[in-house]
């Protein structure tokens, strides 16, 4: 990912190994994909989104994603319950691309705080994700 040396990440949010940021609110969890896994695919086409009201686990698939090269799914960054889903992205994921930290997936009323010591801050996320 040579594109990763001209992608700053955030300073305020937490990431995870599978391209995932967090922002923390109090003991909810706002969660998206990061800037430079938007780039890499160029254009989201399709997103299937987590359910509202269920239960999730750290490393659980959260969000199923489309681009007219590549799928896949990214694990959640936190265990918890899905309280919100932006329905938005639904119609239209590629707002994913447009904005990757506007645009979250879900918010995740935490069930354990702890699993956060788990998610990289962005200097050693950048680190890691250079290497990739």
């Amino acid at each position: 990912m040579s594109e990763m040396s001209k992608i700053k990440l955030p300073e305020n949010l937490l990431y995870n190994k599978d391209y995932s940021w967090v922002k923390i609110d109090g003991d909810i969890a706002i969660v998206g994909v990061i800037e430079p896994a938007t780039k890499k695919v160029k254009e989201f086409v399709f997103v299937k989104l987590p359910e509202k009201g269920k239960k999730i686990k750290q490393g659980e698939t959260y969000v199923s994603l489309e681009a007219v090269k590549w799928s896949g799914h990214l694990s959640s960054p936190v265990s918890g319950e899905i309280i919100e889903v932006n329905e938005k992205l639904f119609d239209e994921p590629s707002l994913i691309n447009k904005d990757p930290y506007g645009s979250w997936i879900m918010k995740v009323k935490m069930s354990d705080k702890g699993e956060l010591k788990k998610l990289m801050k962005a200097k050693e996320a950048m680190e890691w994700f250079k290497e990739k």
